[in-house]
């Protein structure tokens, strides 16, 4: 009996050059499915006729088997490496400035400052104030005491209370202190916050005035009633 030359006796024969390729896509194919997720790629297109199209090669396709051998093909892949290339191109990579490191400073602690808040009011406009100063004597040489106000959302040591509003103070190496406060606007006016670091006494103070409710008004208390008017002739 005649046989193919080349081939095995009891064997179906070499194969051809299409049979060949149509073996290698169904091998292709079965690899890209088993490490793809189709549903990443960027290039996929799903039309209303359910067919599969290729927007990188503008092939259409008729299942998502035979799209996955197509993106595993020589067509698809050099398209992919011009893509990128434009790109890279298109987008150079700017190298990243160099930015200086801040070390974290570790400071030990020697406890709180010493302190004292006066509640005060003013006459003319019955404002309520706050005068607090606050102690420093082992403060770091060359720092100043700093401040600012905190809501009673943002600290985690009491419940939130809306009525409430804290101010802090810190300076290394004391511990940070703060006060609650009424949670009424501060006047920001002219006179109306002040803060002082005294150098020598190193001590640092800060008087705040609130605003008072609307519809209270700031007039003055009313005076007493003057002398009458003397009698006309």
């Amino acid at each position: 009996m005649d046989r193919d030359f080349g081939s095995k006796p009891g064997s179906a024969g070499v194969a051809s050059h299409a049979a060949q390729a149509v073996d290698r896509k169904e091998r292709l194919r079965q690899l890209a499915m088993q490490t793809m997720d189709i549903s990443k790629d960027p290039y996929l297109l799903r039309n209303h006729l359910g067919s599969y199209e290729c927007k990188l090669c503008l092939t259409l396709h008729n299942n998502e088997g035979n799209y996955l051998a197509h993106t595993q093909g020589k067509r698809h892949q050099e398209n992919v490496g011009r893509r990128m290339a434009r790109e890279a191109r298109d987008n150079p990579v700017l190298p990243l400035a160099r930015t200086k490191k801040v070390a974290l400073r570790k400071t030990v602690k020697i406890g709180r400052p010493g302190y004292q808040v006066t509640k005060q009011m003013e006459q003319e406009t019955q404002q309520r104030s706050l005068l607090f100063e606050i102690e420093y004597p082992e403060i770091e040489e060359g720092l100043q005491p700093r401040h600012r106000f905190m809501s009673a959302y943002e600290q985690k040591v009491d419940a939130p209370d809306k009525d409430f509003q804290y101010v802090l103070f810190a300076a290394e190496p004391y511990e940070t202190i703060a006060f609650k406060v009424p949670n009424i606007e501060v006047d920001k006016s002219e006179g109306k916050f002040q803060t002082n670091w005294d150098k020598e006494a190193k001590t640092f103070s800060v008087q705040m005035f609130f605003k008072l409710p609307l519809g209270s008004g700031s007039s003055a208390p009313p005076r007493p009633p003057g002398p009458p008017p003397p009698p006309s002739e």
